[in-house]
């Protein structure tokens, strides 16, 4: 049973990272029409394929909200440990996505450069580019600042498709203010290395979200923070083993604690009550710690197959 204030808190961590992808979702809406419109009308391929490239985020934008309202709902009798692992499921979609769409880009580049189609670009083309540098490197920002403070993959990886965005649109502002002036075919070669950077961003995202479910281990510093807490509660001898694993937005803990052989179950539970408050204080993204409790200065040897 989640207590009231840990209810209400985790709540609102949901909320803030559900606003912050309906802002990216209806910025993009505005975005991928401008971009799709003034490439077409200022006979730009990179700013076209640049407005492609945008109408594929809707798909990854959508099934982060689905994962987001997936991974708030609290545990079950089916899934006892929560939906978190909902939202690193969508960020290894999301990750798909951006993939896809850089081998879209690329295939059309090569085909443009082989096939010597580029035509010289509009004016409009070069403003559509500029434009959603700036715009899409706000986003970025934005996205990530709140993501990194909540600790979560579906936002951080909205965020870097918004920075993948933005570094599409600076090479392809290269390649269609190049294109404007006379080299036509600046602006497919622009597009065909955007594919390339496409790729390392939708590699590093696949790979973050691939670490998370496969129950990859948190940054160390995290480890020893949560271990010198635990150690700095009257009672505690030694932390003698401590693992960490994320589900979603939050962190489950696993914690082996060292206290003296005599003392009562009474006396152990509420040390390990006040360890656990205390991490829930210092740490919001923590969602439950899962104490285990050895006897101090004695010999012994834990059970485990893992």
């Amino acid at each position: 049973m989640i207590q009231p204030e840990l209810a209400c808190k985790r709540e609102e961590r949901f909320d803030s990272a559900e606003r912050v992808i309906k802002i990216g979702f209806w910025i993009n809406a505005v975005l991928m029409t401008a971009k799709l419109a003034a490439g077409y009308y200022g006979r730009s391929e990179a700013v076209f394929a640049d407005g492609l490239e945008s109408a594929s985020d809707f798909v990854a934008i959508l099934a982060t909200l689905f994962a987001l309202r997936i991974g708030r709902q609290p545990g079950d009798k089916k899934h006892p440990y929560g939906h978190g692992r909902a939202e690193s499921i969508s960020a290894i979609f999301v990750s798909l996505v951006i993939f896809a769409a850089g081998a879209g880009i690329l295939y059309e580049a090569v085909e443009s450069i082989l096939g010597a189609k580029a035509q010289p670009p509009a004016f409009i083309a070069v403003v559509a580019a500029a434009a959603t540098i700036a715009i899409k490197e706000w986003l970025f920002r934005f996205s990530n600042r709140v993501g990194s403070r909540l600790e979560s993959p579906a936002v951080l990886a909205i965020a870097k498709d918004h920075r993948k965005d933005a570094i599409t649109s600076i090479s392809t502002l290269i390649g269609v203010t190049a294109a404007f002036f006379g080299l036509q075919v600046m602006d497919p070669i622009a597009a065909a290395l955007t594919a390339f950077f496409i790729f390392h961003i939708g590699y590093q995202t696949f790979r973050s979200a691939a670490h998370d479910l496969m129950d990859g281990k948190p940054p160390e510093e995290l480890i020893s923070a949560i271990t010198t807490i635990a150690e700095g509660v009257a009672g505690v001898e030694h932390v003698h083993q401590i693992k960490a694993r994320r589900s979603g937005q939050f962190l489950i803990v696993d914690l082996k604690l060292e206290m003296d052989p005599e003392m009562t179950v009474k006396m152990a539970h509420d040390i390990s009550t006040e360890a656990k408050r205390l991490i829930f204080k210092r740490f919001p993204n923590v969602g439950d710690v899962m104490i285990h409790i050895n006897p101090h200065d004695e010999q012994h040897r834990d059970l485990t197959r893992l």
